[in-house]
């Protein structure tokens, strides 16, 4: 399924916080309706079943409360997406990733096989479905996720490739899946932003370190064998890089993949290296976009939400745009595009207190016209307006209002573009003085019991913020875009 991540360290975040970011799109033809909820350990079972692969797989005694961003409708399984849990470890799930023939010949995807005449019953391996759902109530650190995950890859197999972002305050580290049993993972640096366009991703790794002391890399044992055996490693030096090693090289990673990270490091890094013109460094399809760079300023919320809502602004690529060459409008695929179902950014805060240290900012919808709002994640319960989403469309949930905003913005486009920066504006500055002001009341206050009603105040208070901005910002674009219908008749006199 494809997505667009991306992660900060905390020397590159202009807080000090870890942040990982992840949009996630729903496959052609169909929206998955998202809500983003609170699961709590009495609802976790004992034993977890696909519903995509049948894989049964036990789980642990114990499991922690966690926030999740299920789907709405029931039949294709939980999808948790993304949460955070009561250790204040946060976790996104998953980034659809490519790999080359070499790699899934010489280990297969664990593919789902039904019964038929001449065999039984045989399960799958885990996927995006079930990920989040299984590793995350049971981990106490992000490392300990990588562990956690890899040890089920191992042993049930995947029938998918995939990107997964465990972060603690101190940590973050991105793990990749290698075919269907293998995998490799690397702590991000702490002065680095990372973004992935569903490729697989890392461009260096130190195999002696995965296979050692494991201080910034870690990887399935076997995988040194594994990869002289399948004869896996093309570099002449001998050097591991997996891009080269375990990534795909097609025709069309330089209009679906490249030009993201391109655009992403084009607006983080504009000045440390040339990206357009015919001498450029980088151009939206090259295959060396580095996975990771130190940003030329440190990274903001508000930037995180500016590059996953890109449709290539300022370049000859926006499909609104009329920049440059107008007959390359719209050549690559946007991040910000109407098949976003929703973002998540997880922001663990190291200056405050444990139980309030982790924000996790929601948005529904396509990005490009949508806002993101903040929401303290060591809670019980979460706001109605956005844990209501249903099958049905409805202007009582943030989902669908955010659906209905971007499809009546997107379709009076010139019009309706300010009222969309209007919204977002005073959405992010009102969401920002609410939590500051809930920050400062929790320094006030020791009782759990009491802080855990001042977040849920505070969550209340932004929902409700948000529900009528929403509003206020429907009837404006439903304004612009009825003014342009076809039987429209404005009279200045009137």
């Amino acid at each position: 399924m494809a997505c667009t991540t991306i992660l900060v360290g905390k020397k590159a975040s202009y807080d000090g916080s870890t942040m990982i970011a992840r949009n996630d799109d729903s496959p052609s033809g169909a929206y998955m309706p998202k809500k983003f909820v609170v699961i709590h350990p009495e609802d976790q079972p004992k034993v977890y079943e696909s519903v995509i692969s049948h894989v049964k797989i036990e789980l642990p005694e114990n499991p922690m409360r966690y926030t999740a961003m299920p789907n709405a409708v029931k039949g294709e399984g939980i999808w948790a997406a993304s949460g955070v849990n009561e250790a204040q470890v946060g976790m996104t799930a998953t980034e659809t990733i490519t790999s080359n023939p070499r790699v899934l010949g010489a280990d297969p995807l664990v593919t789902y096989q039904p019964k038929s005449d001449d065999q039984e019953e045989i399960a799958g391996g885990i996927g995006e479905e079930d990920i989040v759902y299984i590793v995350l109530p049971y981990i106490h650190s992000a490392r300990e996720g990588v562990q956690r995950l890899g040890s089920i890859l191992e042993k049930y197999g995947t029938y998918e490739m995939n990107g997964i972002a465990f972060e603690d305050v101190n940590e973050i580290w991105w793990l990749e899946t290698i075919g269907g049993h293998h995998w490799i993972a690397r702590k991000v640096p702490d002065e680095v932003y990372v973004v992935m366009p569903n490729q697989l991703g890392m461009d260096e790794f130190d195999l002696e370190d995965a296979l050692g002391e494991q201080k910034n890399y870690m990887c399935s044992l076997d995988m040194k064998e594994f990869i002289e055996e399948y004869h896996l490693n093309p570099s002449m030096d001998g050097t591991l890089n997996p891009r080269d090693a375990f990534g795909s090289h097609d025709d069309s990673d330089h209009v679906y993949n490249t030009p993201r990270a391109w655009f992403m490091e084009r607006y983080l890094n504009p000045n440390s290296y040339s990206w357009d013109g015919p001498d450029a460094d980088y151009t939206p399809v090259s295959d060396d976009i580095p996975w990771c760079m130190v940003p030329e300023k440190k990274v903001t919320v508000e930037d995180v939400k500016y590059v996953l809502s890109s449709h290539y602004q300022g370049t000859p690529y926006d499909p609104y745009g009329a920049y440059g060459d107008k007959s390359m409008n719209g050549a690559y695929r946007s991040i910000g595009i109407n098949r976003n179902d929703f973002m998540s950014l997880i922001q663990m805060r190291p200056d405050q207190p444990e139980d309030s240290r982790a924000i996790e900012w929601v948005a529904f919808a396509s990005n490009a016209f949508n806002v993101m709002a903040p929401f303290y994640a060591d809670i019980d319960e979460t706001p109605e307006y956005f844990a209501n989403t249903t099958g049905e469309v409805s202007t009582e949930n943030f989902y669908w209002s955010s659906r209905m905003i971007a499809a009546m913005a997107d379709a009076s486009y010139k019009k309706s573009i300010f009222h969309i920066e209007r919204y977002q504006e005073h959405v992010m500055a009102k969401a920002h003085q609410i939590i500051n002001r809930y920050d400062d009341d929790l320094t006030k206050e020791s009782d759990i019991a009491k802080r855990m009603q001042i977040k849920r105040e505070a969550n209340r208070e932004i929902a409700k913020m948000v529900k009528k901005e929403t509003s206020d910002t429907l009837s404006k674009v439903l304004y612009e875009l009825s003014n342009q219908m076809k039987n429209s008749y404005a009279r200045s006199d009137a």
